[in-house]
């Protein structure tokens, strides 16, 4: 075989015959690497085969033992699978794969770890923390790509954990583990290999300082399923999203609780409400995740400022509320722009979505106007530069998700579909003044 020298951008990926300065892909300065590519013979015939003479069948599907993952994931691992878990450091990704490896062990499937990153002891003092440990959950401790796929091959486990891609390596290449080589060529041996054995392969991965995810972006066309997993590692609110999935939707989003012993599933997150205090600046608001739908505690605080005004926005839409700053002094006759103006949600659950700025823009109205809205009252809805209210999408899910959850009046649009819903006083307005003119006197 034929050595041949290849320079690839540790950046972006990009392949050059012989190395430059600036690489030509993402314009970055040196950053190809060299990298030697050996010119392999074929020695197999591709064949092909007909679509109509392959019978139906349904792929099989495991219970990763994580209600919550199960969700994101449409039922479970699909068997030959290779999915990849990312997110900020610290914010539970070691420890969502361990619980679902547990899980597994725990009903008699068989399991294997591959730590690249820990040891054998500091796994099982992690796994310990979890819980009993059960006795079919095997570890092993190697960042050589090729021990990890021969263990795989002689193991052949249901699910088999890779934690993390980054600190891989194929020692045939002279880069460095982590570079963009590296893991591409880790990760394409190793969704090969789940392939040929069947073994639902769980990959962790790791985010640049931007908040993205590192390595090539190869890697997210490798895999079959791409789950990010965010939140505050401040907070102990943990959300699960698909971002890519071929064998189901990408709609659907987890929630789950950093607690000592791990993470805890949150099948309702009715658990995030706050006290029961009637005050100015809180407002209650439906928001629509996927097939879910979620409560949400508007607050805004408006006070005199010492100085310029500042606007700040935690889990809400920084843009949408200048916005609508900008509508309620124009249209409403609300005037903020001598205070400081802060917004956020209670509970660690962002609302950056257009449905919610009925309920944004009557918090920051009641703190501005010292009236306070009764818990009972839930709002929901667009609001657009003319101060109109706009329809939003599955507004009956939301009216009926906020009646389920204790609310007896909505204020919502006037325009889209709504059934009637028992229990509950519907006040469709079409304008955000109308709207803040209901709150203040006919919700009581």
């Amino acid at each position: 075989m034929k050595v041949h020298p290849v320079h690839v951008c540790r950046e972006c990926g990009t392949t050059a015959p012989r190395w430059t300065g600036r690489c030509s892909g993402c314009g970055e300065w040196n950053t190809l690497d060299e990298e030697r590519a050996t010119a392999k013979i074929r020695s197999t015939a591709v064949t092909t085969t007909s679509l109509r003479d392959i019978g139906e069948r349904s792929a099989s599907v495991h219970s990763t033992g994580v209600g919550e993952l199960d969700r994101v994931l449409g039922g479970g691992f699909i068997p030959g699978s290779t999915t990849l878990l990312f997110g900020e450091p610290g914010v539970g990704k070691s420890t969502l794969a361990l619980m679902s490896l547990r899980a597994l062990a725990s009903s008699g499937t068989s399991v294997l770890l591959i730590a690249a990153e820990e040891s054998v002891a500091q796994v099982a003092q992690r796994a310990r923390r979890l819980g009993d440990v059960p006795a079919g959950l095997d570890v092993a401790a190697t960042t050589n790509v090729d021990d990890a796929e021969q263990l795989i091959r002689d193991a052949r486990p249901v699910l088999c954990v890779i934690d993390s891609i980054s600190a891989m390596s194929d020692e045939t290449l002279s880069s460095v583990a982590g570079s963009v080589p590296q893991v591409r060529h880790v990760a394409e041996r190793l969704c090969s290999v789940a392939k040929a054995t069947g073994v639902a392969l769980l990959i962790v991965g790791h985010v640049t300082k931007d908040g993205e995810l590192a390595g090539p972006r190869a890697l997210e066309h490798l895999v079959d399923t791409v789950i990010r997993i965010e939140g505050d590692r401040n907070g102990s609110l943990r959300v699960l999203r698909a971002l890519k999935h071929r064998f189901g939707s990408t709609g659907e989003v987890g929630l789950l609780e950093m607690v000592p012993e791990g993470l805890r599933e949150m099948p309702d997150a009715t658990v995030l409400r706050g006290p029961q205090l009637e005050v100015p600046g809180v407002v209650f608001t439906v928001t629509n995740d996927g097939s879910r739908s979620f409560l949400i505690e508007m607050q805004a605080l408006v006070a005199t400022s010492s100085g310029s005004p500042r606007r700040v926005a935690h889990q809400v839409s920084s843009q949408r509320l200048s916005l609508l700053l900008a509508v309620l002094e124009s249209r409403c006759g609300v005037t903020t722009s001598s205070c400081d103006v802060f917004a956020a949600t209670a509970g660690g659950l962002p609302a950056n979505e257009p449905g919610v700025d009925v309920a944004l823009a009557l918090c920051v109205a009641s703190a501005t106007l010292a009236f306070a809205i009764p818990r009972t009252v839930a709002a929901m809805g667009e609001v657009g530069l003319a101060g109109e209210l706009r329809a939003v999408s599955g507004l009956s899910r939301r009216v009926r998700e906020a009646q389920r959850l204790g609310a007896t009046v909505v204020i919502v649009p006037v325009e889209g579909e709504l059934e009637a819903v028992d229990g509950v006083r519907i006040f469709r307005c079409d304008s955000l003044a109308e709207a803040i003119r209901v709150a203040q006197s006919d919700t009581k």
